[in-house]
């Protein structure tokens, strides 16, 4: 069945649900906010550019793409994954940004691992890495602590946040040093979750950083 209208067809998210909900967005080509037609960058990235260089985002964070993720992420959506990584990895192929060595997904905590049973991030990067022809690697950004939930936080709170929560082994810095890489999330809200981990990437030698996502929030 479609995820979406769940009628029967061929696909998991038919053609039809596609064509009516997915809409053509003109998105800043470092965070991937909504911003107005002719205009390349939002006002937050012209003043203060991110630790990424840019950002691939699927769709927008609202019906039903949002229920999509929130089935992924919090109801043991695994069968949506291979669906929404295809779409990913086409959205990647469209935008052309000059391509990536390695995909990485942003680590849970071991403990929020524990309890969820899967990363939906991982879930979604080693695939969407498959279908591009990418190599993902799962160990090369280590989670140090549970944070807060960023839920209703701003953009310098979820900085706090996240400061000092992700860490890159040892071993791994060999491999990163000047790699291209890409951080794969099933959302974002401010980008600060990726812009920490992309801070510890480029810290370890990453060469140049992307953050690949299902879907970003309208406004941060």
């Amino acid at each position: 069945q479609c995820a979406v209208c769940q009628t029967w067809q061929d696909r998991r998210l038919c053609l039809q649900c596609l064509q009516r909900h997915g809409r053509d967005t003109t998105r800043c080509v470092s965070c991937a906010i909504e911003v107005p037609p002719g205009q390349s960058r939002c006002g937050r990235c012209i003043a203060h550019p991110p630790s990424f260089v840019h950002t691939v985002a699927v769709w927008t964070h609202a019906y039903p793409w949002q229920g999509l993720v929130e089935h992924l992420k919090f109801r043991d959506g695994l069968d949506l994954a291979d669906t929404l990584a295809r779409h990913l990895a086409e959205a990647v192929s469209r935008a052309r940004h000059p391509a990536v060595d390695l995909v990485v997904p942003v680590p849970l905590s071991v403990a929020r691992l524990r309890q969820r049973g899967y990363n939906q991030a991982w879930e979604l990067a080693w695939r969407a890495a498959r279908i591009i022809g990418s190599v993902a690697r799962h160990d090369l950004v280590h989670r140090q602590r549970d944070t807060d939930t960023q839920v209703g936080l701003d953009f310098a709170a979820r900085q706090r946040n996240l400061r000092g929560a992700f860490a890159i082994p040892r071993d791994a810095r060999a491999l990163l040093h000047g790699r291209h890489v890409a951080v794969v999330d099933d959302v974002m809200t401010t980008g600060a979750t990726a812009g920490a981990v992309a801070e510890a990437l480029r810290g370890a030698g990453a060469r140049s950083v992307q953050a690949w996502v299902l879907t970003r929030t309208p406004a941060d």
